[in-house]
């Protein structure tokens, strides 16, 4: 007996041997590219998974499971660093590994998350080391100006994504890349719209597109929450939307929004003014944009949350009032 379990645990030395070898011979062996080079960007904030996936979708040929093995078996696990990235053929895991490790960037990154105002916007970006701060001393309405656009809010008009740029760059170029990206991807969906929508210019489509963003609980629901809000702009309702209450109360917002809140009249006060707010309330993505120009075919005038972060949905107001008394009151 005592026999057959030293040669059982040879047997799994060997089988463990074998498997460090060939781990070792994957990490120093050159990975394919989809090209050469290959630029990846690892956005900021990315857990060691992430930064495996990202760089196998930037079209690295890696495992990201066996990188991600890896970096912790290297103790690099916790020190990745955001940017952007230029492989080139020969690279292998255990290199690619070092240089994200090490912050060899080409270029830098900031990324502007959907749903953010624009003064978050605007903190991203002043907070960036690498950046040349030239819009740090003006205002909002200066920095509209000097990019060349023409509207005087810039609210909503930064598309939310990850930016790439040189060291010392001028943020003011980071900028007008982000507003010329917001107007393509506005005129595409104006120009991909469903007919007789309530809206008169793509900025309006904008505002509501900002409006689903800011309400929606779940991905999928989009075009139902946009089709409720387009079919009360229909019929000259209210909206109702809190967060257009809590965007006209600015910082005087404490997180608590209360019955005279939404009876403070403001030009943000949907419970006290019809139709769309003046601007849009925050920076909506590629989905929102598509839900306020292509909504769902649905007659629903109402939604009230059902506390797992989807919507109930009613066409009718004794309908809601069940719905509301359901999963808001508990009856």
């Amino acid at each position: 007996m005592k026999r057959l379990f030293l040669s059982l645990g040879l047997a799994v030395l060997v089988l463990a041997l074998a498997a460090a070898g060939g781990f070792a011979w994957w990490a120093n062996h050159p990975v394919s590219l989809s090209k050469s080079p290959v630029e990846v960007v690892i956005k900021p904030n990315s857990g060691v998974a992430s930064v495996g996936r990202q760089i196998q979708r930037g079209g690295v040929g890696m495992d990201p499971r066996l990188f991600v093995l890896l970096a912790r078996l290297t103790g690099h696990g916790a020190a990745l660093k955001a940017g952007g990235y230029e492989f080139e053929a020969g690279a292998t895991p255990l290199s690619i590994l070092g240089k994200v490790a090490r912050g060899e960037v080409t270029h830098y990154v900031v990324t502007v998350i959907e749903g953010w105002e624009f003064r978050k916007m605007r903190a991203a970006v002043d907070a960036s080391p690498a950046l040349r701060h030239d819009t740090r001393d003006m205002t909002d309405a200066e920095l509209m100006k000097a990019i060349g656009a023409a509207e005087p809010s810039p609210e909503g008009l930064f598309f939310p994504d990850t930016y790439l740029f040189a060291r010392g760059s001028s943020d003011l170029e980071l900028y007008k890349h982000a507003y010329r990206a917001m107007q393509r991807r506005l005129n595409e969906a104006w120009n991909a719209r469903s007919p007789d929508l309530p809206y008169k210019t793509p900025y309006e489509a904008l505002v509501m597109a900002s409006i689903v963003e800011k309400e929606t609980g779940q991905a999928a629901e989009r075009p139902m929450i946009a089709a409720v809000f387009i079919n009360r702009l229909r019929k000259n309702m209210l909206l109702q939307t809190d967060p257009t209450v809590i965007y006209g109360l600015g910082e005087a917002f404490d997180g608590d929004l209360r019955k005279r809140d939404l009876q403070a009249d403001t030009p943000y006060n949907t419970y006290t003014r019809t139709g769309l707010p003046p601007t849009p309330i925050a920076l909506p993505g590629l989905a929102s944009l598509a839900a306020a120009t292509t909504p769902a075919p649905s007659d629903a005038l109402y939604f009230v949350a059902r506390g797992d972060g989807s919507s109930h949905f009613s066409n009718s107001l004794p309908e809601h009032n069940r719905a509301v008394d359901k999963y808001q009151r508990g009856k």
